[in-house]
């Protein structure tokens, strides 16, 4: 697969396929974020925030493809969180 082929298809996920499955990525990461920081609130010192999601989720997608670079998922689901990070992070 193609450098191309491989943002094509992250954009295809974070834009349409994952959007109609799970809801609308701002609010999910919001609700992801609002459960971490529950789950953590011993060892956390602040909220995690959505971003933070976006960036956790990219270093499990590195964590499994160190254990499984042939696998093109993980490289897809990378570049879709990182998408996702700088839309959250984009000023409107």
């Amino acid at each position: 697969m193609k450098r191309a082929d491989i943002l094509d298809t992250a954009k295809e996920y974070v834009t349409k396929d994952r959007a109609a499955s799970h809801g609308d990525m701002e609010c999910n990461f919001g609700r992801i974020a609002a459960l971490w920081t529950i789950q953590l609130a011993d060892r956390l010192d602040g909220p995690v925030k959505a971003s933070d999601v976006a960036l956790m989720m990219a270093l499990l997608k590195v964590a499994r493809a160190c254990s499984n670079p042939a696998h093109l998922d993980n490289w897809i689901d990378l570049a879709g969180y990182a998408a996702c990070g700088g839309e959250l992070m984009t000023p409107e």
